[in-house]
């Protein structure tokens, strides 16, 4: 009866968690459209989550992209199809390694970032001092981060689809004797809009549940600096977790059966 018990609990604080959350991320939501809004607060957001992370993005979609070409064209050559590398290299990274990718690099970046931010406002009561002084910590803290993070994530995966693509481009091109014009007819001819927009649809949703983690872990962070610790590992395997599981799901509504 013990392990029974203890399942019971479990689930019981499993779904407790997940209400909470999902209060948290309704409250946020709604803060985004209930003034007053703080433009700077949000400008500010989206200059250290959006320009602050392209280097490492950019740095991870190029070597992401030479590493795939190399492996697409190893596999396909035992069919005699290396011919479709250029369409096979553009689809996986439009579609599935440029979001992700991109995701998991901002939730390992920002999402920590945001969750030590807050937790430390949180616990030496800065948040309290703001509701004292009338100002709403969702909308001065919260919303902004959350906004500027579904706004600049999808512009994040377009600049790493095209730098991924390029760096696949490099490896056939200059490695592997492919011809770059037929590269990038094939490739042009094979992309469609659906691929581009699929990507960049799941990317605004990770921006979402990224900043949610973020804020959410730090917001409700306790105990001092050994709590914003805790906070800030939290948020980043829930924002990768999160990314990963959504992404599964998205797929799987996405793609033609």
């Amino acid at each position: 009866m013990n392990l029974f018990a203890m399942i019971g609990s479990m689930t019981v604080d499993a779904l407790r968690e997940t209400g909470r959350m999902a209060n948290f991320s309704g409250r946020s939501a709604i803060s985004w459209v209930l003034g007053p809004f703080y433009w700077r607060a949000f400008f500010a957001a989206l200059g250290r989550i959006g320009f602050t992370s392209l280097p490492v993005v950019g740095l991870t979609a190029v070597f992401t992209g030479a590493a795939l070409a190399l492996n697409i064209y190893d596999g396909s050559l035992r069919f005699n199809a290396e011919t479709f590398l250029p369409q096979i290299l553009g689809v996986s990274i439009v579609r599935e390694l440029g979001p992700v990718l991109a995701a998991l690099m901002v939730a390992g970046r920002c999402s920590s970032a945001m969750a030590a931010e807050i937790g430390t406002m949180r616990v030496t009561e800065q948040i309290d001092a703001m509701s004292t002084l009338a100002v709403d910590p969702f909308k001065y803290l919260i919303a902004p981060r959350i906004l500027a993070t579904t706004l600049a994530l999808p512009i994040l995966v377009l600049v790493a689809n095209i730098i991924g693509i390029y760096g696949g481009y490099l490896v056939a091109v200059y490695a592997l004797d492919f011809s770059g014009p037929v590269f990038i007819t094939n490739l042009a001819d094979f992309l469609t809009v659906r691929d581009v927009v699929t990507g960049l649809l799941k990317a605004a949703v990770f921006g979402f549940l990224i900043a949610v983690m973020g804020c959410y872990y730090g917001y409700r962070s306790r105990g001092g600096a050994q709590g914003v610790g805790a906070a800030t590992r939290t948020a980043v395997v829930a924002g990768a977790v999160a990314v990963l599981a959504s992404n599964y799901f998205m797929t799987s509504l996405f793609v033609e059966t």
